[in-house]
């Protein structure tokens, strides 16, 4: 075998070669320019093929050749891999904007505190999403909420304008406006896109959701919920609402605006042209009132847009704010039909009367107060009513013996005995019918106040005696447990007006028992009576444990100042004597008998006939 020796000319020679490379390298290294192109270039194309594959909008990369720093004519050091909030804000509303899917991730009232103190937030911690879904020429179907947009903010005078586009290219873009105004509770919103009309496959409409989850801001969870709801307006004005509890939903068309209401703030998308058709979810959250919970509702609403020379057109505009007639009314789009006021005459009492009367009462009153004179003006202004029937009971006591007789002497004819009981009450002028039918009128003023109360506004945090906010419950002692139906605190106000209501019931109650006329069947209609004047004041103890205190307040001073007029009518106003000399001379008179009255004695005297055929057939 040939010994290896080392060949000391290879090298000199590999030393060589490698001398002359390492030269040429030298001289052929990129200048600190040079270096920083490549390196932005290198970084963009990991950034366009990252992006191609999640099949999202991304600005498109071109080099500003002029630059010679070699920085990208769009900045990528806030792409979407370091998420930005961009804030918007005047006295009113403070608003964060997230730039990626450039949508409200925070909306917070400044004038408003929820019952912990804390700020009113309608959105926080991204609660509400709103994302627009587009297909396009190349068969992939696009969110809005998964695109990166690029900031701008101006300003218009008072007007703050935040532009947010999704660029495919310079000339190319999704672009989101949103418009904040000074002192306004109203957001404008835009979307429009531009250059995109062969990007996008027209023939599917893109599609608007918005979802939206109602955060909690009452004291009382059952309470709040209660008055938490999803409603719209059609195009004709005509109102409409999802289910109060539970799950609902609605296809809906020709729609003017849709509200999230949340008992006293609302969340209201307010279009400039309606929307054709849409459709509304709501879902119940609470499924435990006892439990303590951060969320009691959650809305959802998808409608589809139209293509406008191939492009995406619409103005829409977001109210945020307090669910209060007068604040809404400045907006001259009815949304101040949104609250709950009561439907028919019960509405229209709140809207045209009590709304505006105890806004001017509030407005030199304390509130509580103002409730309090509110109930006296009331009250007064029904006295007649409670006049007519004390009279009618009057006069009902002073005919009882008389009707007694009546049924006595013809016990054994029910129909006759009925006759002649009208004929007595026709002629002295005391009819039933006179003390109930002035009774009916007081119901729409007590409905509309019961409606009128819970949604009023200008109660909301607003103190009285120990009370700390009159549109909540007052607590005078909390329970260590629940109590089904009642709660786990003790309320006061509900105690006092029970009581109210027990002794007007005992008055009232006791008066009717005593001008009925003895008949059969009296002895369980006289026991179901009195298990009312119990069973009302209880049910009321119950019910107005977690109602308003408002209320709870009104029905107390109402009750109290009805035993005071029913005291004064039954003591100062009205004499017995002179009733009976009016009976009396009511009595002497021919009196004829109205179509009513005629009607109901050829119905009896028909009865009466054809009982006495059938007791001859029997025989």
């Amino acid at each position: 075998m040939e010994e290896k020796k080392f060949d000391f000319n290879t090298l000199i020679g590999f030393s060589l070669i490698g001398a002359i490379l390492l030269y040429v390298m030298y001289q052929n290294q990129p200048t600190p320019d040079q270096l920083a192109l490549q390196q932005n270039t290198e970084a963009a194309e990991v950034e366009i093929q990252t992006t191609n594959d999640a099949g999202l909008i991304r600005p498109s990369i071109s080099i500003d050749k002029a630059d010679k720093e070699g920085n990208f004519k769009y900045n990528l050091e806030t792409s979407a891999e370091k998420e930005n909030y961009l804030v918007l804000e005047n006295n009113l509303l403070g608003l964060k904007i997230k730039n990626v899917g450039g949508i409200l991730s925070e909306v917070k009232l400044k004038p408003f505190v929820n019952h912990d103190s804390v700020p009113v937030y309608l959105i926080k911690d991204q609660s509400s999403q709103l994302n627009l879904k587009f297909s396009t020429t190349d068969k992939r179907t696009l969110n809005s909420l998964d695109l990166y947009f690029e900031p701008s903010l101006s300003k218009v005078g008072s007007t703050q304008i935040l532009s947010l586009k999704a660029r495919v290219s310079e000339t190319q873009y999704l672009e989101y406006i949103y418009t904040l105004a000074a002192d306004d509770y109203m957001l404008g919103f835009s979307i429009q896109s531009k250059g995109l009309s062969e990007f996008f496959d027209n023939r599917q409409s893109p599609e608007i959701t918005w979802d939206f989850k109602a955060i909690r801001q009452d004291q009382s969870i059952a309470f709040e919920n209660r008055y938490t709801r999803l409603n719209f307006q059609y195009e004709t004005d005509k109102l409409n609402k999802l289910s109060q509890s539970g799950d609902d939903d609605e296809i809906l068309k020709d729609i003017s605006w849709i509200s999230y209401r949340q008992h006293f703030f609302s969340s209201i998308l307010v279009p400039d042209t309606n929307i054709k058709t849409a459709e509304v979810r709501s879902y119940d959250l609470v499924e435990d009132v006892t439990v303590d919970t951060v969320f009691t509702k959650k809305y959802s609403t998808k409608f589809p847009l139209s293509y406008t020379d191939g492009e995406i057109r619409k103005d829409l505009n977001f109210y945020f704010g307090p669910t209060y007639a007068a604040t809404l009314k400045k907006y001259d789009k009815n949304l101040e039909a949104s609250i709950p006021f009561g439907w028919g005459i019960f509405g229209w009492i709140n809207k045209s009367i009590f709304s505006p009367l105890y806004a001017w009462l509030s407005s030199f009153l304390s509130y509580g107060i103002a409730i309090i004179v509110m109930t006296i003006m009331v009250k007064i202004l029904l006295s007649f009513v409670q006049y007519k029937q004390f009279l009618s009971q009057a006069k009902m006591k002073i005919l009882k013996p008389e009707l007694d007789a009546l049924r006595e002497k013809y016990k054994g004819n029910k129909m006759k005995a009925q006759k002649e009981t009208m004929a007595l009450q026709n002629k002295a002028g005391a009819s039933p019918l006179s003390g109930c039918l002035p009774g009916l009128l007081q119901i729409p003023v007590f409905y509309s106040l019961f409606m009128f109360f819970p949604i009023a506004f200008e109660l909301r945090q607003k103190p009285f005696l120990w009370v700390k906010d009159l549109s909540s419950y007052d607590t005078i002692v909390d329970l260590p447990f629940n109590i089904p139906f009642y709660g786990d605190h003790i309320s006061l106000f509900p105690i006092l007006a029970s009581i109210a209501i027990f002794f007007y019931m005992r008055m009232t109650t006791g008066q009717n028992m005593a001008v009925q006329p003895k008949q059969e069947g009296m002895p369980d209609m006289a026991k179901m009576m009195k298990y009312m004047i119990y069973f009302s004041p209880l049910l009321m103890l119950v019910f107005f444990n977690n109602y308003a205190s408002g209320l709870s307040l009104y029905y107390f001073v109402s009750n109290l100042i009805s035993i005071a007029i029913m005291l004064v009518i039954k003591n100062f106003i009205i004499d017995e004597a002179k009733v009976l000399a009016k009976i009396q001379v009511s009595k002497a008179k021919p009196k004829k008998q109205n179509r009513f009255q005629r009607k109901m004695s050829e119905i009896m005297e028909q009865a009466e006939k054809q009982k006495a055929m059938q007791e001859r057939q029997r025989k």
